[in-house]
């Protein structure tokens, strides 16, 4: 085999090589921090391991929120089902009852454990109006 043909096919044999490899590393990165989305309806058909973190999604119910020095409890409804949560930690200000929600936790026995919760905004912003008075 002439030299210069045995070189080129070495060179691309290791630019495919490290190529697969670098895909492979980047799929298993992003399967690993893949976090599931689900409404309490879609989580209470599903069968999900209590070891895999999901996000929940829905809206607070009104009088369910319950604060005990750190912790609270709530209950996160779509208004077909509902399922409570428990979270030790500080909520965004934006989180209040009759509002959405979005947890990152963990569902065992009917419940979810969360450790991070996100309050949702109204998608309508309106700026608080400002009075810009100009000298000149």
């Amino acid at each position: 085999m002439n030299p210069i043909r045995k070189k080129r096919i070495y060179s691309i044999l290791f630019v495919l090589l490290f190529s697969v490899s670098g895909i492979s590393l980047i799929l298993y990165s992003l399967n690993s921090n893949l976090d599931y989305f689900f409404t309490p309806t879609e989580l209470k058909k599903q069968n999900i391991p209590s070891d895999k973190r999901i996000k929940l999604g829905g809206m607070v119910l009104k009088g369910s929120v319950e604060r005990e020095a750190s912790e609270i409890s709530f209950v996160v409804t779509d208004y077909e089902n509902s399922l409570r949560v428990i979270y030790d930690g500080i909520v965004p200000d934006l989180f209040k009852e009759e509002s959405g929600v979005v947890v990152l936790g963990f569902y065992r026995d009917d419940m979810i454990y969360a450790e991070e919760v996100l309050a949702k905004h109204d998608e309508n912003y309106m700026p608080p109006n400002l009075d810009i008075k100009n000298d000149s």
